[in-house]
């Protein structure tokens, strides 16, 4: 087994002790998201019970374990890791800003810099020994809403890195740890494939895919993409002052494989407090539904200026409003009349579905939700309801 490592918490300390004190919608959702607790170190949570199935697997066993902030760096998440420019992970519609220089964690590949950086880890370089890394935790995206999505997740990554006078990992080399891993999560007999991918910071790169029956899919099979992986690019590594080492990266979302291993209908179910539902969150066990509470179905239109409205924010804000209420958001219309609405505006119809996953809502206590987030389209986004 190897060393375990916590980086430091005192910038991000400070950084969320500024944020505490703001008044502003966006400081105070992000208060919420770091004040969830991480599922990937809760004891009984399924995603747990992932992180140390795979920590077991004879390739990984002996590989460091590393904790890092949830608070990181804007340059490392992405300069650092080669995103580009443009690349739409830079946008604040996709990404949670702290401030300019400071994000919410998008990805757990950012460990590569605090491992690498560790006094310790600079001595085993200049001892030109063998480096293995594991992470997991919490990471934060800007995303859509339904029931295999949520703005806060669960990554788990890995890192191993050999000197070059040691020799050359091969593709294979990953391949046989990647097979390692499905077959830990998914069994033995589980059908996967390996396909091309491109990721900024690895090349070449490839992605795991395992062939799944879902009763959400009416039982047909399909093929779904379950890992990220690939060889680690030189200039990377030398943007953390590492040169002269090759090797081999992967990263996975926990909830997107626990979601499959037993057939989940929503993601919201490994969040639940229900104890009807905890016990039946055990990887490899297939869910039965404790009952299927009806949904509510709401309509909401409005009027929004084209050039201020960003999407993800109204979706964090229905979001927060509705809590685990909120199931799905479908956008059903979207367009532009400028003699109807004037110039540079545009009109969005959404359709929301309410469904408690524990018990069965009342039309008013829906009633209450949807006028909540009406008013909240007229107030934070200065949006004209349209009653046609």
């Amino acid at each position: 087994m190897g060393n375990k490592f916590e980086i430091p918490l005192g910038k991000e300390r400070g950084l969320i002790s500024e944020l505490r004190k703001r008044e502003d919608n966006e400081s105070k959702r992000l208060i919420r998201f770091l004040d969830l607790p991480d599922l990937s170190r809760t004891s009984g949570s399924p995603l747990e019970a992932m992180v140390e199935a795979v920590k077991s697997i004879p390739a990984l066993k002996d590989f460091d374990d590393i904790k890092i902030p949830e608070v990181v760096p804007t340059n490392v998440t992405f300069d650092m890791f080669g995103f580009s420019k443009d690349h739409p992970a830079r946008s604040k519609s996709d990404t949670y800003y702290v401030d300019e220089e400071h994000i919410l964690r998008t990805h757990d590949t950012v460990m590569w810099y605090y491992y690498l950086n560790l006094p310790e880890i600079k001595e085993r370089i200049k001892k030109e020994e063998p480096l293995g890394v594991i992470c997991y935790g919490k990471v934060y995206r800007k995303d859509e809403i339904d029931r295999t999505h949520m703005n806060v997740f669960h990554q788990m990554g890995g890192l191993y890195l050999i000197p070059d006078k040691k020799g050359k990992l091969e593709f294979e080399d990953l391949k046989n740890v990647l097979t390692e891993i499905t077959t830990t999560i998914f069994g033995k007999d589980i059908n996967y494939r390996f396909s091309e991918e491109t990721f900024p910071y690895t090349d070449p790169s490839i992605e795991v895919e395992i062939l799944k029956e879902s009763a959400q899919a009416g039982g047909e099979a399909k093929w779904v993409e379950i890992l990220g992986s690939g060889m680690p690019k030189k200039e990377i590594l030398k943007n953390f002052g590492l040169e002269g080492y090759n090797g081999w990266a992967f990263g996975f979302g926990l909830e997107r494989l626990a979601m499959i291993s037993m057939d989940l209908p929503d993601i919201r179910l490994l969040w639940s407090d229900d104890e009807r539902v905890k016990k039946q969150l055990k990887l490899g066990q297939k869910f039965e539904e404790v009952s299927k509470y009806p949904p509510v179905v709401r309509d909401i239109s409005f009027v929004v200026s084209k050039n201020s409205f960003v999407l993800n924010d109204y979706f964090d804000m229905i979001r927060e409003t509705g809590g685990d209420v909120i199931e799905e958001v479908e956008l059903l219309d979207k367009y532009e009349d400028e003699k109807k609405f004037g110039e540079d505006k545009l009109s969005y119809t959404f359709r929301i579905t309410y469904r408690h996953l524990e018990k069965t809502l009342t039309n008013g206590e829906v009633n209450e939700l949807h006028k909540k987030i009406e008013e909240k389209t007229v107030s934070e986004f200065s949006g004209v309801l349209r009653l046609d």
